[in-house]
């Protein structure tokens, strides 16, 4: 079976106003796409079947601005309307990015309008404004009408390449230290693409001053408790265990070993696995260090003042 990888982008107006909503605007984003996806894939135009999907938000442009978007991996079909069989994509397709563009730009601006209506959303600055509903009206009136950033990259080449992914993406935050290039009395400088520019052009450098490479960092913390990985469709926490079942039978597939798949009873344990955040193997224990007693100051003595 093959795995997709379809992203979500909200347009630069909207991430301008995600920055002082984080919560909210996040939110809808893991949502809308989610709903997105399962409403062109039960479409009998395009799939005609049920689907799941993990989504993991990123926050960040490779320069550190704030850049919100989601990373979809999909598997390639899904149980079909009645739950009687499996449903397999064209080969190298999966749903066509236009339409999803479309369905995605309807319904973020529908839940973001009703989101303002309720008074969930908070505005500062440049955008004070926007708390009047006329004005917010007037402010979204552009964005029904421009292109909004949805693309599917080509399958993942087989489950491996999938964990390799998602090991490596899934908890990394907005610059890893492999990209800083030097820390001086001029600032931080650090590698980044130009996504815009073309060949070897893309890779550049940029240094900047101490307080203002903070700040783009910290800009991307996430609000407290708040899930940056989540499973939709078949691969939901509450009905994923029942719905894996069905999906393995109707495609003859043995289930992998795995903890959840072995017998326990008999009081055999398993050891955890983890796995390398750069290369995605697997990595081996090699010690287990136990927690030292706490050190404790030394007695009063009795005669003291």
């Amino acid at each position: 079976m093959d795995y997709y990888h379809v992203v979500f982008t909200l347009p630069a107006p909207i991430s301008a106003i995600a920055y002082s909503n984080k919560a909210v605007m996040y939110r809808l984003l893991f949502n809308v796409a989610a709903e997105t996806l399962e409403t062109i894939a039960a479409d009998p135009r395009h799939l005609g079947a049920r689907i799941g999907a993990t989504l993991v938000l990123h926050t960040w442009g490779s320069a550190l601005t704030h850049h919100p978007h989601v990373h979809g991996i999909v598997p390639g079909g899904g149980l079909s309307l009645d739950g009687t069989r499996w449903v397999a994509c064209r080969p190298g397709f999966f749903l066509p990015v236009r339409v999803l563009s479309r369905l995605f730009r309807r319904r973020f601006l529908e839940a973001l309008r009703q989101a303002h209506h309720a008074g969930q959303l908070q505005f500062f600055g440049e955008y004070a404004a926007l708390v009047d509903t006329g004005a917010f009206a007037d402010w979204l009136a552009p964005l029904w009408n421009c292109e909004w950033v949805v693309y599917a990259k080509r399958p993942f080449a087989g489950p491996a390449a999938v964990l390799a992914y998602l090991s490596r993406y899934t908890h990394r935050v907005a610059i890893s230290n492999r990209r800083l290039v030097a820390f001086d009395a001029h600032g931080v400088t650090f590698r980044w693409k130009d996504y815009r520019a073309k060949g070897r052009t893309r890779h550049k450098i940029m240094t900047l001053s101490t307080d203002e490479f903070m700040r783009r960092f910290l800009i991307h913390v996430l609000p407290s408790g708040f899930h940056r990985i989540r499973h939709y469709g078949l691969l939901a926490n509450a009905r994923r265990k029942k719905n894996l079942v069905l999906v393995r039978n109707l495609l003859h597939a043995t289930p992998d070993a795995s903890p959840e798949n072995e017998d326990t009873s008999a009081g055999t344990t398993t050891q955890p696995t983890f796995v390398c955040p750069d290369c995605g193997a697997a990595m081996v224990i090699v010690e287990t260090l136990v927690r030292a007693s706490s050190i404790r100051a030394p007695p009063r003595y009795r005669g003291a003042l």
